[in-house]
């Protein structure tokens, strides 16, 4: 099993969307894959359509979930196994997460090795899956630390627009401290998103972070897509909404890729 981490602490680059899509397009491979929602906001348990039934029951986000889900396993000590669901896509599973998460970093302090507390739930399941996903909130806090030491792979999204580097330095610095409880932990994808062929600036942004990341940045670069925008509000990946469009042609690009990479 190999477990990857998408983190970037710069919102908006499209960490859920590459998380549910990448995670999907492996899915469709026959590989065996588990996302793990380690978010408050939860985008990726609704953009894959999780919530959505809950929601058709009125029930309010703000009240106990009716669910168990990511914050169970980390506070409560719940085993994984008994959290992780499947999903409308063969092969695809999901941890979810619930917005009590916010507060979990607090209650996660005083507890004994608190920044590998994800890494030991997840070393129950170590036979079940072929890839772990893990999709982090846009901040590094005790939530991204724990899946910095639970990975052996850091893949940074990053969007072809002004400031793309911004805030790069702090994360890379971030994972060099991580490497102290996690020393496997390596940089091994950037995720080129955001992709718009009309201006001169994407171009510029992908030869600046090829350049500048050389060989750890990936081929497939993944345009800007209004059908990669609204599949999530639907509860779908881009193969459910649009298995023809320009999103899902680079995500299923990607996936090929990525096994490629990672294939050892």
């Amino acid at each position: 099993m190999k477990t990857f981490v998408i983190a970037n602490q710069k919102g908006g680059v499209g960490k859920t969307t590459t998380a549910i899509n990448l995670g999907a397009s492996l899915a469709n491979k026959k590989k065996k894959v588990l996302l793990i929602d380690l978010d408050p906001q939860s985008n990726l348990s609704s953009g894959i359509g999780f919530t959505q039934q809950f929601d058709k029951q009125n029930w309010n986000s703000n009240d106990e979930p009716p669910y168990k889900n990511i914050y169970d396993v980390l506070v409560n000590k719940t085993p994984i196994s008994s959290v992780f669901v499947s999903t409308s896509t063969p092969n695809l599973f999901i941890v979810p997460s619930h917005l009590s998460l916010a507060g979990a970093e607090i209650e996660m302090v005083n507890m004994l090795s608190r920044e590998n507390l994800l890494k030991k739930a997840l070393s129950s399941i170590t036979e079940d899956f072929d890839y772990i996903i893990i999709d982090c909130p846009p901040s590094l806090g005790l939530l991204t630390i724990n899946a910095l030491s639970a990975a052996q792979t850091l893949l940074i999204p990053i969007q072809c627009e002004y400031f793309a580097l911004e805030g790069l330095g702090q994360l890379i610095e971030t994972t060099k401290l991580i490497k102290g409880i996690n020393p496997s932990l390596v940089i091994g994808g950037v995720i080129l998103t955001m992709y718009d062929s009309r201006t001169k600036l994407s171009g510029s942004v992908v030869n600046d972070v090829k350049e500048f990341f050389k060989d750890i940045a990936f081929d497939t670069v993944v345009p800007r897509n209004v059908r990669l925008s609204e599949a999530p509000s639907h509860g779908q990946t881009i193969f459910q909404y649009d298995d023809k469009s320009t999103g899902a042609m680079a995500y299923k690009k990607l996936a090929t890729e990525f096994i490629a990479r990672f294939k050892d």
